[in-house]
């Protein structure tokens, strides 16, 4: 049992290398410290398409920004491998007298972890730096009898170094400007990665790691396979809904993150039992295909790669709403990868998992065909 043991990592970190090259780490470290805010994705999609191209056939894109590779483009069955590009921002609302910006959120960006944080305005001129301003906490705690002010959406705001509204504007940055916070792609101890907006140009990342081990390892498929990095999920899956309409495809996996609940404040008996490092996370829900689900759940079992299960309730949450749902239905699956401190600064991931997510992705594809019997009766 011992010798086993000691063996099965091994095995495992072998794999890993295999999957990664110096090239994808250099992309994705590019991809996550570019802002692709929603509505705003451009700039993040063109280095993506970037990088796809040489392992796909065809690309496009839709009026919304999403983008697309095809491999194989003339085949009538069409299978989706698909992401989402766009991460949670602040837009810029009101710009007081004395050059100081109050916000709206862009998706569900948390303004509790906002005080003290750097960040980019989007402006007409390029980026400008700012900090959300918080007031010292000797003069927040004021009477020790009193509650202590909260940072709330209505109190927050950014001090860019301006002092009236007059060099606010000299400066670029106007209503409607977008805002990222700064902070961008690092490693931790242990092969763990941390970065702003892994949720989820981790996904687009991995589906075209996905393109580039096909064209690599020189397999064929037969249909035709859509790689899509959507646009607007945060703000209510409106990419794919889009995408899918025009598509049609006939099978979409889709892949996304999900919650880490080893850390504290989650609950397990909620959330379930998903933590970093131990694979891929597989969703049973009324969106997720069961016949479909279950070939995924055999592919795994057949390539030794290590998942964990899951249960959504009404909906996924997911772009695999979008998909399930359009057009006449679509077979669809929800692939996801662990993930601790969803929405802030300093989202953290495992190396494995991104290896692992990318294996079962590609072993999926390769094992799926047009006769792939997913009818339940």
């Amino acid at each position: 049992m011992a010798k086993s043991a000691k063996t099965a990592p091994k095995k495992q970190i072998a794999k890993s290398k295999s999957i990664l090259t110096n090239n994808s780490l250099t992309f994705l470290r590019n991809y996550l410290n570019t802002a692709s805010p929603v509505g705003f994705e451009s700039t993040g999609q063109k280095i993506w398409l970037n990088y796809l191209r040489p392992y796909i056939d065809s690309d496009f894109s839709d009026p919304y920004g999403t983008a697309v590779g095809v491999i194989n483009p003339k085949s009538n069955f069409k299978v989706v491998i698909e992401a989402h590009a766009d991460e949670i921002s602040w837009f810029v609302n009101y710009i007081n007298n004395e050059g100081l910006i109050y916000l709206k959120r862009n998706g569900g960006v948390d303004h509790q972890i906002a005080p003290g944080q750097r960040v980019f305005v989007h402006g007409k001129k390029g980026p400008v730096k700012a900090v959300f301003g918080w007031p010292a906490i000797h003069t927040r705690l004021g009477n020790p009898d009193s509650k202590e002010v909260q940072p709330k959406v209505d109190n927050l705001f950014l001090d860019c170094g301006a002092r009236n509204k007059k060099e606010i504007e000299s400066l670029g940055i106007s209503i409607g400007s977008v805002v990222t916070y700064q902070d961008g792609f690092d490693e931790l101890s242990y092969d763990y990665f941390i970065a702003r907006a892994f949720d989820n140009r981790i996904g687009g990342f991995m589906i075209a790691e996905v393109a580039r081990l096909l064209k690599e390892n020189k397999k064929t498929i037969p249909y035709g396979l859509y790689v899509v990095n959507a646009v607007q999920e945060e703000i209510g899956l409106r990419g794919a809904e889009m995408i899918a309409r025009r598509i049609k495809p006939d099978i979409a996996i889709i892949t996304d993150v999900t919650h880490d609940t080893a850390t504290p404040m989650v609950n397990k008996i909620i959330e379930g039992d998903v933590t970093c490092g131990k694979g891929p996370s597989l969703a049973f829900g009324p969106a997720v295909h069961n016949k479909l689900l279950a070939h995924v759940i055999d592919t795994a079992e057949k390539k030794n790669i290590p998942v964990q299960l899951r249960t959504v309730s009404r909906s996924t949450g997911t772009d695999t709403d979008s998909f399930a749902y359009a057009n006449d239905g679509c077979p669809s699956v929800l692939i996801s990868i662990p993930l601790r401190y969803m929405h802030t600064t300093v989202e953290m991931l495992h190396k494995r998992d991104v290896e692992e997510t990318i294996r079962l992705m590609y072993e999926t594809v390769l094992a799926l065909t047009p006769k792939t019997n997913l009818k339940y009766f």
